[in-house]
């Protein structure tokens, strides 16, 4: 599908460089607003708008919410006044608001210039809403119905208001702006006869947010139950907005990206990778790679500490990436487990308990089954086939005893800093992979040398 559509969209632009407009407008009607969005990224800024005035004005809102903020920024400032109006009319609230915040200050004044009063002023209660909440995604656009309206004049309310509604297959009903339930179009289509009452078919048992709900809270819902919306109340249960699915499905996407990129020690961007400069990718990487680089050196502190043992016993030395990489290993498995089923909500700081019993039980049979196939390793290839002499029993007993304990070692750290990490109120992917890693290479070298002490008397 990616190669196909890479052939459209230099075919069309081929048609644009050769000004053939009107056959070019007659492509863009049948396609979808986010393939027209993709048309723009390989646009330079002179035929952006171009293209765009091409477009019929409701096709051309709908293309304006998908693009990049570059090239809307780019588009706005070649807008006129009545342009800019146009499209703006066209934006349902949450997408204007989303817009508002992208843009730089004088652009922002631009687009509230042309918004009418009442935009503007759902605009501006979406953005006092704390960042990453129910309030900041949700739109104002929404059907309300009272519980004495019978079907038929539900179903000629929403004819008359649903042309500016993001959706109306939800309806909500209301009573002085109180959410007391909700019907679906397809309930008000089935009814055995236009004269039933809304209260007498409504679901009453409803499911709601308020607006200070973390964002990826309502995502987490709208998968757990199939939600189309999700309606957003504020303290006395008025509702004052509701949460789309399009809108829950960027909010997945965007706290999965993060996820991956705390998970791999880089502080999160709102850049794509292709949008993001060499400068933004350094300055996203660099801190991570300072913390970790500095918090290594412990490591090298710790065999500093033990260089008398490994002076007498120089066999030792071969074995510690192996063990260091190991436990690396296994703390890793752990923790982007437990991240995983935190971000999910299947696993509670009240689990914490049960989650350490789980992963110790675990850790102790990875343990014995690495040692045992390193204890066979070390001893036919290492001593019987290198011929290695140095390598005696009671080497190869230390390394496999330190293995079984560093795995045990490494899946609790890989646990229980993720779960500490929650009960902090900060994101579980902080503590991944290169983090633990750091730790579980000084427990490693510990654990190690203590053995090595103890057994080998060195």
């Amino acid at each position: 599908m990616t190669e196909k559509y890479e052939i459209i969209k230099s075919a069309l632009l081929g048609v644009l460089d050769k000004k053939k407009y009107a056959g070019l407008r007659e492509i863009l009607l049948v396609m979808n607003p986010s393939d027209i969005a993709a048309l723009f990224e390989d646009l330079d800024e002179p035929r952006m708008p171009l293209l765009f005035r091409l477009l019929p004005k409701e096709l051309a809102a709908e293309t304006f919410v998908e693009m990049e903020p570059d090239a809307q920024e780019v588009l706005i400032r070649s807008f006129s006044d009545s342009e800019l109006k146009e499209v703006v009319d066209e934006l349902y609230v949450d997408d204007a608001a989303d817009l508002v915040e992208e843009m730089p200050a004088n652009v922002v004044k631009r687009i509230l210039q042309q918004a009418d009063p009442e935009m503007r002023s759902s605009i501006n209660q979406i953005l006092r809403y704390p960042e990453n909440s129910a309030g900041s995604i949700m739109t104002t656009e929404y059907v309300t119905l009272r519980p004495n309206m019978t079907v038929g004049e539900a179903i000629l309310r929403i004819r008359r208001q649903g042309v500016d509604k993001e959706t109306i297959y939800t309806c909500y009903v209301t009573q002085d702006r109180t959410l007391i339930g909700l019907v679906t179009v397809k309930d008000l289509l089935l009814a055995e006869d236009d004269d039933i009452l809304i209260k007498d078919i409504m679901l009453t048992n409803l499911i709601s947010v308020t607006t200070v709900t973390d964002q990826e809270d309502v995502a987490r819902m709208f998968s757990k139950y199939n939600f189309l919306a999700l309606p957003v109340v504020d303290g006395e249960n008025r509702i004052v907005g509701i949460v789309t699915f399009d809108d829950a499905m960027d909010v997945m996407e965007e706290e999965a990206t993060e996820d991956m990129e705390l998970i791999s020690a880089i502080v999160p961007s709102e850049k794509s990778y292709t949008k993001s400069t060499v400068l933004d990718l350094f300055r996203s990487r660099i801190p991570w790679l300072m913390l970790l680089m500095v918090s290594a050196t412990f490591t090298g502190l710790i065999i500093t500490a033990f260089e008398d043992a490994l002076a007498a016993q120089v066999a030792l030395t071969a074995f510690i990436p192996m063990l260091m990489d190991t436990g690396g290993n296994s703390g890793s498995q752990s923790s982007v487990t437990l991240i995983r089923a935190l971000s999910l909500d299947e696993v509670r700081l009240s689990d914490i308990g049960h989650v350490i019993w789980k992963e110790l039980r675990t850790a102790l049979l990875c343990g014995i089954s690495l040692a045992a196939v390193c204890f066979a390793k070390i001893w036919l290839i290492d001593r019987l086939l290198m011929g290695n002499e140095s390598i005696t029993p009671m080497v190869d007993a230390v390394v496999c005893l330190t293995l079984v304990v560093t795995v045990i070692c490494a899946k609790l750290v890989g646990c229980l800093l993720p779960m500490a990490a929650k009960a902090l109120k900060l994101d579980p992917a902080v503590m991944a992979g290169p983090f633990i890693s750091t730790i579980v290479d000084a427990i490693s070298l510990v654990v190690y040398f203590l053995f090595a002490q103890s057994l080998l008397g060195v």
